[in-house]
């Protein structure tokens, strides 16, 4: 049980919403729906009921919440009196990544860094890689995990890492949930869940590269923006959807992954990983996160 899954479940517990309490946190939905798994799988109980439609408490939400808020508000009052303090500033590692790269490459990675800079704080940020440049750009963050561009700005430093592995969320009660495997022309008939072109380029147009190298156009359901959005409909039966094999992390009711059966060999080079920094600051912390990122290369993209 950590403070920020605590945090996190007494922001849904209050607003009732997932996405209002993300807004209020600071963070993107799927993030905080994270932590606040992580915690009912810590405690081993339910703590919210929800549906695609409403999110209310449980016995054991309403016996948690009644405990923990006076502790976080003894432990916030604790913070501010040391920040307003005369200490040293602690190192801070600002890391922005996308969600993707949030649920799968992330938590190695800070593990390794770790071992190596058990001094240096990090501070995570997930957004969409359209809104992580201007936050890096703008000295708010220290390096992002993003989809490549071809004109990235000249400002910049970037370096391809790897792409990740493609699967199909199917709703758990399709037939094709049966599956081992899936190939697109499985998908010709089956309605499909998209992704917004202007804020996920790459996702959206994995879907639609992998049909035309069939000869097949996608039956589209419907366009989601954001990717927790699309595995809750996936859930609520409205279609299937192709997506980053790292989203399986997101575990839903309703929900299965399957893999995705590719006729050519390796793996498509559709959905690629980044790492971007601005060349002009020094930073020795930075520079050693991208040092760790470089030696365990090989293991990470073999889990991608």
């Amino acid at each position: 049980m950590e403070l920020e899954q605590l945090r996190c479940f007494v922001a849904v517990a209050e607003e009732l919403h997932f996405g209002k309490a993300a807004q209020r946190a600071g963070m993107l939905p799927a993030s905080l729906g994270r932590h606040v798994r992580l915690l009912e799988e810590s405690l081993g109980t339910r703590l919210l009921s929800r549906t695609t439609r409403s999110v209310e408490l449980t016995d054991d939400g309403v016996i948690l919440l009644k405990e923990v808020k006076p502790l976080l508000g003894r432990l916030e009052a604790v913070a501010e009196r040391f920040r307003t303090s005369r200490h040293l500033p602690t190192h801070v590692l600002r890391i922005g990544a996308i969600d993707s790269a949030a649920a799968g490459l992330v938590p190695q990675l800070l593990q390794d860094f770790r071992e190596r800079s058990p001094e240096t704080l990090t501070q995570l940020v997930e957004d969409k890689s359209i809104r992580l440049i201007p936050k890096l750009l703008a000295g708010r963050l220290d390096l992002i995990l993003i989809r490549p561009r071809d004109k990235l700005n000249r400002n910049l430093a970037m370096k391809k890492l790897f792409t990740e592995t493609v699967v199909v969320a199917v709703p758990a009660q399709s037939p094709m949930a049966e599956q081992n495997e899936i190939s697109i022309h499985d998908l010709a008939d089956e309605p499909l869940i998209v992704p917004e072109r202007r804020s996920r380029p790459h996702s959206h147009d994995l879907t639609f590269g992998l049909f035309a190298d069939v000869g097949l156009r996608p039956r589209i359901a419907q366009v989601a923006d954001e990717k927790q959005t699309i595995i809750n409909l996936v859930a609520a039966g409205i279609g299937s959807a192709l997506v980053p094999r790292w989203t399986s992390k997101l575990v839903l009711e309703g929900v299965k992954y399957i893999p995705l059966r590719v006729t050519q060999k390796g793996k498509p080079d559709k959905l690629p990983l980044a790492v971007a920094w601005v060349k002009a600051v020094r930073d020795p912390r930075r520079d050693q996160m991208l040092a760790v990122l470089e030696d365990n290369l090989e293991r990470y993209a073999s889990n991608a």
